[in-house]
């Protein structure tokens, strides 16, 4: 798959998750300004990196990702309410996300909240009422585990109170991976093993994915420290430097701009390893694998 197919692969997917979200929640029988504030941040734009990994995987093994789409849409429900967290004046206190004001600047702290909570707790009722003519009740059950394990307390939770814990500390690089490998790298994780278990892989194929995307969750968190020193704020949404003036621990600090570019490298290539393992087509995820290497975004 050359570039301009992944281009359009991209484009092409992202445009069915994008369609498909709205759906979720429009249906909802809840009240109108917590729908707006949930499609506020769902409809903020953004890579939809995590559902293009759960693709690609789906894709990989010779399913339809089209069986995929309520899985990829529980994911982006779950990353988007990580962001309206984060954004929060009691954590990260960002006015901006993607170019837009960030949901709390819109809809106020509590709404904000609620929203996140909604969209938390939303994302698992969307897989369990998954047809079952496309998925069995012991995959459901398995995505469940693999979910509620990627985004609670050992997952995603843990990593930001750990990344919370190390501002204004130095700390080492097995510390930085810990933070990162829990609060980045788990969900888009989670976005390739739901693949496989979608596409009722083997436990080898399984485990070598797990790796595969242990490597490259640390190499998606390297480039966006990257990006923070190198980066445009018009092409990122986002301020750059926020890393330096919140004087968080990033691998640019700690190796240098250089080695942490060398590390990037590094996990990349071993993330490859663990690819070329999977008796499966790796083309999709190998350009995505480069394509999180490459973005400047």
């Amino acid at each position: 798959m050359n570039s301009l197919t992944l281009e359009v692969f991209l484009e092409e997917r992202k445009a069915q998750i994008e369609t498909k979200l709205p759906e979720y929640v429009t249906t909802l029988n809840a009240p109108s300004i917590l729908k707006e504030a949930m499609l506020y941040s769902l409809q903020a734009g953004g890579k939809r990196l995590r559902p293009m990994l759960l693709f690609a995987t789906v894709e990989g093994f010779g399913g339809n990702y089209q069986h995929s789409l309520p899985v990829a849409s529980a994911i982006e429900m779950i990353h988007t309410y990580s962001l309206i967290h984060d954004d929060l004046p009691a954590m990260d206190n960002d006015d901006f996300r993607r170019g837009k004001l960030t949901n709390h600047k819109v809809f106020g702290d509590a709404t904000a909240i609620l929203a996140g909570d909604a969209l938390l707790t939303y994302a698992f009722e969307v897989i369990v009422k998954m047809d079952e003519a496309m998925i069995d009740p012991h995959q459901k059950l398995r995505l469940v585990a693999e979910l509620t394990r990627a985004s609670g307390p050992e997952g995603m939770v843990g990593g930001q109170v750990a990344d919370m814990e190390g501002e204004n500390k130095s700390l080492s690089l097995s510390q930085l991976e810990f933070i990162h490998h829990h609060k980045t790298g788990d969900l888009l994780s989670f976005s390739i093993i739901a693949g496989a278990i979608i596409a009722k892989a083997s436990n080898n194929d399984v485990d070598n994915l797990r790796s595969f995307a242990k490597h490259l969750g640390l190499a998606f968190q390297i480039k966006d420290d990257i990006l923070d020193i190198e980066g445009s704020q018009d092409t990122l949404g986002k301020p750059v430097g926020s890393d330096i003036t919140n004087e968080k621990s990033t691998y640019p600090k700690l190796l240098g701009l250089d080695g942490a570019k060398k590390k990037l490298d590094d996990h990349i290539s071993k993330a490859k390893e663990y690819l070329y393992n999977v008796n499966m087509d790796h083309e999709k995820l190998e350009m995505l694998a480069d394509y999180i290497m490459n973005r400047d975004r």
